[in-house]
């Protein structure tokens, strides 16, 4: 077989050959047979297989908002295809530069709300309209479309390391049209800089009643002066922090999703998910906490699932979510040179993954996750801000050696193993976790993986996951013993109640190292369920794992 593609190969290549020397009106054939040519080629290069992801916008369904809410925002005459252009990179100037919400001038707020006003204004059937681009994240995020090169299955860009670049992509063009709307093509949206002190309210033109910025689906116990918590769960009626203690618990629970916790690609940017995988349910460390935190402590506590914000189908209406979106995707690019670029990702599969959107122009624009990696390319940049949380890399709770005492007495009481133990959570599990896997290289990160996580029920589900916890009155992200959360959003699906088997990563080689742990036999994994949903979600098993 393989010598037949090659044989087939060489004479297209012949043919294409003679037909360019002679100039006999062979450009359409030539074209034509490049076309194929390159078609044949590549699933020959890699097996056959290609497993970039990408929609088919004609597969449109309803689909799950809520486990419990089957919702229809599929756009107006689907099932017709619609020529659309390939992605081009816009003129280098002028440069769009995104600014902190907080520092807006009264004069940009002015611009903002004309845009959005004429946003808002547009009719439903002109793609550009607000309603419309706030469906995109109903398609996208519930399962709405199915895969292009993978009939009958959903496409989801949730807790899969299509998470950053479809949202920058979303973003990219809403922001476009926003500008174009006002004629004023250096317009560019505001990040809410939540991962900062002064940014950690909601930007008060945001909560103006007068104004397009106001939503009226959001808890209003959490406007300004509130500061929002990063680690939240709607548990939490009340405040666990005083304003100060906030902020700082908020700056320690950063550096634990930028850095300690992030030093690995998979563990940021979420599991590898291609054409027809259907086991990459696995978000990284941005994503779950602080995007889904965030999500729900914005939206409504007298709606069923917090909304709008509190859930994917309806997060987009609220205007909000853009600014919150902004700053999720500057975290990337402070990821990015944290690391030195070192652990972008490098795989075709990914890299060759599109996604359409309609420009500011009306035109249909297919765009691939290449596209998107340079920002500069694409014609914006951030106003640098301050990084406090670099620099807030937390204590242990207890002296190390005080909690090992503590620690083992406890173990010696009621042993408890993680091999496949399969229970509810339904309030604090302590288990010990063999490390006997030693790492075989320096640079590989320790994980601890809790899966088979199963969530049922509509409610929001959020756990915290601890090391060596001595101490049950400082379980609290400021402290060393804090791992990491799960946070999930439920919904999404066209079959209902997603059941899936989810899995947790949490990078701890630094966390081990600053208790003294990292060269013990074991250790004392903690799981604490922050929300009332008893019974509504159950684990197989914990164990370690490490990333090359």
């Amino acid at each position: 077989m393989a010598e037949k593609k090659w044989i087939l190969i060489l004479s297209l290549t012949f043919i294409i050959a003679v037909s360019q020397v002679h100039h006999l009106y062979m450009g359409e054939l030539t074209s034509i047979m490049l076309e194929k040519l390159q078609q044949w080629r590549k699933p020959f290069n890699n097996g056959g297989k290609n497993l970039a992801i990408g929609p088919n916008l004609t597969a449109c369904h309803s689909s799950y908002g809520r486990p419990d809410l089957l919702v229809y925002c599929c756009p107006p005459g689907f099932q017709n295809p619609v020529p659309f252009t390939d992605f081009k990179f816009p003129d280098p100037s002028p440069v769009r530069v995104r600014r902190p919400a907080h520092l807006l001038n009264e004069s940009f707020i002015a611009k903002y709300n004309k845009a959005l006003s004429i946003m808002k204004s547009l009719p439903y059937d002109d793609p550009r309209s607000f309603h419309r681009q706030a469906n995109l994240h109903c398609q996208f995020c519930t399962g709405a479309y199915e895969m292009l090169n993978s009939s009958g299955s959903e496409l989801n860009i949730h807790r899969t390391w299509m998470f950053f670049p479809w949202h920058r992509m979303m973003i990219y063009f809403h922001e476009r049209i926003l500008g174009s709307l006002i004629g004023d093509d250096t317009f560019a949206l505001p990040f809410w800089a939540w991962d900062i002190p002064d940014g950690m309210t909601i930007p008060d033109f945001y909560v103006d009643k007068s104004s397009p910025f106001f939503h009226s689906q959001r808890d209003f116990s959490h406007f300004p002066p509130r500061v929002a918590d990063l680690d939240y769960s709607p548990d939490d009626n009340d405040p666990r922090f005083d304003r100060k203690e906030q902020t700082e618990t908020n700056l320690a629970f950063m550096y634990n999703r930028m850095v300690s916790g992030a030093k690995k690609t998979e563990l940021f940017m979420g599991c590898t998910y291609k054409a027809g995988d259907k086991n990459c349910d696995s978000p990284g460390t941005i994503e779950s906490a602080p995007h889904n935190t965030l999500h729900t402590w914005i939206g409504s506590g007298l709606n069923p699932g917090r909304e709008d914000m509190g859930k994917f189908y309806s997060a987009a209406k609220d205007p909000v979510f853009y600014a919150h979106h902004s700053n999720i995707d500057r975290l990337w690019e402070v990821w990015r040179d944290i690391n030195d670029r070192k652990l972008d990702i490098d795989d075709s599969d990914w890299l060759n993954s599109f996604f359409l959107f309609y420009d500011e122009n009306l035109n249909l624009v297919k765009i691939k996750v290449k596209d998107v990696l340079d920002i500069t390319k694409l014609g914006y940049s951030y106003e640098e801000v301050d990084r406090p949380w670099l620099n807030h890399r937390p204590p242990p709770s207890v002296p190390p050696e005080q909690a090992r005492r503590i620690t083992n007495l406890k173990q010696n009481e009621n042993p408890v193993f993680s091999s496949d133990f399969r229970r509810v959570l339904d309030g604090k599990l302590t288990v010990t976790v063999n490390r006997s896997v030693k790492r075989e290289k320096v640079d590989e990160e320790e994980t601890v993986v809790v899966y088979g996580i199963v969530v049922r029920g509509n409610e929001y589900v959020k756990f915290d996951v601890y090391v060596n916890l001595s101490d049950d009155t400082k379980m609290n992200p400021k402290f060393r013993e804090f791992a990491g959360t799960f946070a999930y959003i439920p919904g999404g699906g066209r079959g209902g109640p997603n059941l899936k088997k989810m899995k947790l990563k949490l990078g701890i080689s630094e966390l081990l190292k600053d208790l003294k742990a990292d060269e013990d036999e074991s250790i004392w994994v903690t799981l604490v369920l922050r929300t009332t949903s008893c019974g509504n979600v159950s684990i197989e098993g914990i164990k370690i794992e490490y990333i090359k």
